[in-house]
């Protein structure tokens, strides 16, 4: 017998304080061994970081020191992030550690939130007796447009998680158990991302990338945003630069065939921020800001070597080729024009489609791809690559193969290559450890098609499959 009454799954106030306490013992061990680690090898690029900081405070230059031995770093930021560091700079150096290695966690749960809401809204939403989740408003209304004018079977991303009284049912076991299950299922979320190794490697390194993706995620799929949307993107992009390649999905999106008017100003709002943050510097630190701009930036050797494993970028995995250079340049020139293309009209479509999630997710790899220099770190975007093909976790086949990134980025294959070829295998070793070397790049390029082409066909043949869920399948939206 139905009530009429909707009411949230409980969620007790212990569970939450439960998920976190899971999420901190499974996380401790990584955080302790790199917090723990030798002082010349304990967070080296937040040390970068603070020492800009320090360099602003003290009115040296910011783009001529280096970091203690054995690192030697040197400061590749924009100068709006040695302003920005300065706070870091205040703080003692144990202390400063601490709190950037929380602030790491806290943007992670928020990339994890953005990119998993899909299923993790699934959670959210009441279960009647029967066994059935109440369909949300947006997603009934898709259904009768679809079969009034098979519209492509497009869900309304912004309407997850909104109950209909409609379909109302007495709320009782069903949803004190899934009032459990959000908080443990956010918690094992934040645990295996933690383990991939671009986030392992945030907390080793302590890294920006993944305060960079949260900010990047937040403005494109928040529903509801307190900030003007583009804001968080212009700042993102004015702090390191390749976050920049949102400009361009935004400026395709705003202007291009289906275009909306919230695209142009989001795009408008992101080029203002980023304009007005590289702006600002030369009011308050003009030598440095110039410095940056018309020196340091043209350096790519102050990156570091641009051949190393690490740098998983198109360019990295060409130089290791190691073709003259003039080759090398035009065959890079000519396979970034053929990624972009497909890679940002992907984006565009999932974007247009309704899964922001996906869009971000494709536009995320290009920063990697395209950067001439991108560090294993900076792949931190599979967290949003994950949400986008685990999407709701009714598709057991898209649950399959997130799982099997999963597993891809969480081994170290990279190093792997590097050991593959240090064997001296004839013939063997040059080939297959150069391609093993090159994984995680090569990897991005599948993801791209996985997210682009894989998983808009997969989307359309879960919906034609008659099965016991079908009207579960039907009434819950597939993706973010």
């Amino acid at each position: 017998m139905t009530t009429g009454k909707v009411t949230a799954p409980r969620r007790p106030p212990w569970m939450w304080l439960l998920a976190l306490l899971f999420v901190v013992v499974a996380v401790a061990p990584l955080v302790l061994q790199w917090l723990g680690n030798v002082g010349d090898q304990r967070l080296v690029d937040l040390d970068v970081y603070r020492t800009g900081g320090e360099a602003v405070l003290e009115g040296r230059p910011v783009y001529d020191f280096l970091t203690p031995a054995p690192q030697l770093l040197p400061f590749t930021y924009p100068p709006i992030a040695a302003l920005l560091a300065t706070p870091l700079a205040a703080m003692s150096w144990p202390a400063a550690q601490w709190v950037w290695t929380i602030l790491i966690f806290v943007t992670l749960a928020v990339s994890v939130g953005f990119g998993f809401r899909a299923v993790l809204s699934r959670l959210r939403r009441p279960v009647p007796v029967d066994g059935r989740p109440v369909p949300s408003s947006g997603a009934e209304h898709a259904g009768r447009e679809d079969r009034k004018a098979e519209h492509a079977g497009r869900e309304d991303p912004d309407s997850v998680g909104r109950p209909n009284p409609d379909r109302a049912g007495s709320l009782t076991a069903p949803n004190r158990a899934r009032g459990l299950w959000l908080p443990m299922a956010f918690a094992f979320l934040m645990v295996a991302c933690t383990y991939l190794m671009p986030i392992r490697d945030q907390v080793r390194f302590g890294q920006v990338d993944i305060l960079l993706v949260a900010l990047c995620l937040a403005d494109c799929v928040a529903r509801r945003p307190v900030w003007p949307r583009g804001m968080l993107i212009g700042l993102a992009t004015a702090v390191k630069l390749t976050p920049g390649v949102f400009l361009i999905y935004l400026l395709i999106a705003g202007f291009g065939p289906g275009a909306k008017e919230e695209h142009r100003r989001t795009f408008f709002m992101a080029a203002f921020t980023a304009a007005l943050l590289t702006l600002l510097p030369f009011l308050v630190i003009p030598d440095d800001a110039s410095d940056f701009w018309f020196r340091a930036l043209l350096d790519p050797e102050r990156l570091g070597a641009n051949a190393a494993t690490t740098n998983q970028s198109l360019r990295g995995m060409l130089i290791r080729l190691y073709l003259p250079d003039w080759p090398t340049s035009l065959l890079w020139l000519a396979l970034v024009a053929v990624i972009a293309w497909y890679g940002f009209r992907y984006a565009r479509r999932a974007l247009l489609d309704g899964h922001r999630v996906t869009g971000v997710a494709l536009v995320g790899l290009m920063a990697v791809l395209l950067s001439p220099v991108a560090w294993i770190h900076h792949l931190a975007w599979v967290v949003v690559v994950l949400g986008a093909l685990f999407g709701s976790g009714l598709d057991p086949v898209r649950v399959r193969v997130a799982a099997g990134v999963w597993l891809y980025y969480v081994l170290p294959i990279p190093w792997w290559g590097v050991t593959i070829k240090a064997a001296e295998i004839p013939v063997l070793s040059p080939v297959l450890g150069k391609i093993v070397q090159n994984g995680f790049g090569l990897g991005a390029l599948v993801l791209v098609w996985l997210l682009g082409i894989w998983l808009p066909r997969r989307r359309e043949a879960f919906r034609a499959i008659p099965d016991a869920r079908g009207e579960i399948s039907r009434a819950v939206p597939d993706d973010e």
